[in-house]
């Protein structure tokens, strides 16, 4: 079975303990990921965020910036990119617009982009999440993806504080990752290898270059933490 390196993930979480996955969370960076395994990237997603603006204007720091993330989404990006692969982002992320990506809609994969890539909204609902947690998907690989579970249910909960009308979950279980959403990530990756021509044609970068590009401060490093899966 080929091996998937989950990128961004939590210590101890879902991806952790399975057959033929590679699990890079915090203390392993996965912004220092080289390759060569198609991957699953969670990158953290509080800093693109619709509310990320009121906390940075609330707050301030740098560290609270909007999009400044460390280099976190970028290089997920990239990684899909480079070695096939998917990526998830909370639905109506900033991070689709500041990275040219194009805007998912709902019931169907939209794509290729330029690079190769395919777009989609699905809601965690549909795969056992008590919320419904509309989600954006990017894929890479050398077929079209497969279709994914469509519906989008209501949930019997929510995330954050909406309209009070349905219980908020806690912080742990509203960014927890559904076990089917999870091996449905997953089989998508598995079936996401690239050609040996995309590889040559996006070389990993040396890891002294990374670090060099994504590591301005510790505070940037933290910002790379995992969101939860």
């Amino acid at each position: 079975m080929t091996t998937i390196a989950a990128l961004y993930v939590a210590t101890g979480g879902a991806y952790f303990n399975l057959p033929d996955v590679d699990p890079w969370d915090e203390q392993r960076d996965a912004r220092l990921y080289p390759g060569p395994h198609p991957v699953v990237a969670h990158p953290p997603c509080h800093l693109w965020v619709s509310f990320a603006a009121l906390n940075f204007k609330r707050y301030g720091g740098e560290h609270n910036r909007p999009g400044n993330d460390g280099g976190c989404f970028a290089s997920a990006l990239a990684a899909v990119r480079t070695w096939g692969g998917v990526l998830e982002h909370p639905a109506s992320s900033k991070a689709w617009a500041a990275h040219r990506l194009p805007t998912p809609r709902k019931g169907r994969w939209i794509g290729p982009d330029p690079a190769g890539g395919y777009v989609c909204e699905v809601s965690q609902a549909a795969y056992g999440h008590r919320a419904r947690k509309l989600t954006w998907l990017y894929y890479v690989g050398s077929a079209p993806p497969p279709a994914m579970l469509w519906e989008q249910p209501a949930g019997t909960a929510q995330v954050g504080w909406f309209d009070r009308k349905k219980p908020t979950l806690g912080k742990s279980e509203a960014k927890a990752t559904p076990p089917a959403f999870r091996d449905a990530l997953l089989v998508l990756a598995r079936g996401a290898r690239p050609s040996a021509a995309t590889i040559s044609s996006h070389p990993s970068p040396p890891r002294a270059a990374i670090r060099s590009a994504f590591f301005p401060s510790r505070a940037h490093a933290s910002a790379c933490s995992s969101h939860g899966t």
